[in-house]
């Protein structure tokens, strides 16, 4: 029985690996596949956003699909796609085909991610389930931080489109060993919540486009401001149909909870902030510094490397003291590290980044792991599924918007060149802006806290 469970966590981590890789890893090498396709800035940007928006757009109705039909065919179903994605990828003739396949492997890899949790939720047990939950985080956490870096090896070897085929093929592994996994389903399920998924996902997607579009077309183009003013109001019809349809993907009460708002708020803003600088510093370090892709990738690791150490540290500071203190610390030290990191410029060297970078990554390293738990304790042992979903949407969602929001500043500064002395000062002003709302949300979540200590002692 241990080593089934054992060989199924093995199946699902393989898969779950690959997905946070191909988002963060596809970074590194945009300068040489906008080189190569020979594309605008914009059609490059959505090379990680047509990606990282499907895949936070159909999430929960990934998760809802899976519980009516099974949750092992799902996941093989959305690995399979992602797969193929990938792989049609490597090969994409043009921009618009490589755009399209990633929004494609998105919606695979929310389809398995979210197929994934549920199975472990169903089919593991005692300890080896306590361990899988931990096991799936780190995985998580590891893929986006060292995508880059993985990224910049297998282009050093094989060329950019191995960028897009490697974790395809690793998918394939997986998709081999689906057999194995046990299949399950929800007998209580009442259906997918497609209104709120379609007003969701068109909504996030018109209001990135108009991000990336603004500054080719100009912030003031009809086409911009029709995607702003009608992406909001999807948004704003997705949380009026999320309060009167009778299988909401997206439970708005939970958001009344002090405690889990502080730790959604802080989540978001550890992502938004980490997220679009693993994308866009490997191409300031190629094109304005002069490294090469090896070495942005290895830069990138005094940012990353603390994540790998730091969840263990943080989990005994928070014994010691509280997770929202240690929290708190982590959002201060990121705070410092992005208005630090501000001091960048085309004569930095790995050195000089390396106080910002340490403590960017230290401030992440401490949330890690943490903050979920925060969020989960915080919602209630009855609530736990639905504020798992809502925890990882938002999540993406902000982190799919910052990136979005930091390409369209340095898309504007650098003229949509992504070199010279535009560059500098537009992902200056990036940092300026992130350092600033880490300070706001820092702020939010100690009030927040507060109220939720205060209302825990009243009751």
């Amino acid at each position: 029985m241990r080593t089934h469970q054992g060989v199924t966590l093995a199946t699902l981590l393989l898969a779950v690996l690959m997905f946070p890789i191909t988002l963060t890893g596809a970074s590194i090498a945009l300068p040489e596949i906008r080189a190569t396709l020979h594309g605008d800035l914009a059609s490059v940007q959505w090379v990680v956003n047509a990606y990282n928006t499907t895949f936070a757009g159909f999430m929960l109705a990934a998760g809802g699909l899976a519980d009516i039909v099974g949750r092992r065919r799902v996941f093989a179903a959305g690995t399979a796609i992602f797969a193929v994605g990938g792989l049609l990828s490597a090969i994409a003739p043009n921009l618009l085909v490589l755009d399209v396949l990633r929004g494609l492997s998105g919606i695979g890899a929310a389809a398995a991610a979210t197929s994934a949790v549920a199975i472990m939720a169903s089919s593991l047990t005692g300890r080896t389930k306590a361990v899988a939950f931990s096991m799936f985080g780190t995985t998580i956490g590891f893929g986006l931080a060292f995508g880059p870096s993985v990224a910049s090896l297998l282009m050093g070897a094989l060329g950019w489109q191995a960028v897009f085929w490697f974790p395809a093929a690793v998918g394939v592994a997986a998709l081999a060993l689906v057999a194995l996994v046990p299949e399950s389903r929800n007998p209580d399920a009442r259906g997918v919540d497609w209104p709120g998924t379609v007003t969701f996902t068109a909504g996030l997607l018109l209001v990135i486009t108009g991000f990336i579009e603004g500054p080719a077309l100009g912030w003031a183009s009809p086409l911009v401001l029709a995607a702003f003013v009608v992406g909001v109001g999807l948004l704003v019809v997705f949380a009026v149909v999320e309060r009167r349809v009778p299988n909401p993907m997206f439970h708005f009460d939970l958001l009344r909870t002090p405690g889990f708002l502080a730790a959604a708020l802080a989540a978001a803003t550890f992502v938004a902030v980490m997220v679009p600088l693993l994308v866009y510093l490997p191409s300031y370090l190629t094109e304005v510094v002069g490294q090469s892709a090896r070495g942005a990738g290895a830069t990138l690791i005094l940012m990353t490397s603390p994540i790998l150490v730091l969840p263990l540290v943080a989990g005994a500071l928070a014994r010691w003291s509280s997770a929202n203190a240690v929290l708190a610390g982590a959002l201060a030290l990121v705070a410092t590290g992005t208005a630090w990191l501000t001091g960048i410029g085309p004569d930095s060297t790995a050195l000089s980044l390396a106080g910002p970078l340490l403590t960017l990554g230290a401030g992440i390293g401490l949330s890690t792991g943490l903050v979920d738990g925060m969020a989960l304790a915080s919602a209630g042992p009855s609530r736990a599924g639905t504020a798992s979903g809502m925890f990882g949407t938002s999540r993406l969602a902000f982190e799919t918007i910052g990136i979005a929001v930091v390409g369209s500043i340095i898309a504007t500064g650098t003229h949509g060149t992504l070199e010279g002395e535009g560059y500098t000062g537009a992902l200056r002003l990036s940092l300026w802006l992130l350092a600033g709302l880490t300070v706001v949300v820092l702020g939010a979540f100690l009030a927040l806290t507060r109220r939720a200590v205060t209302a825990l002692a009243a009751a």
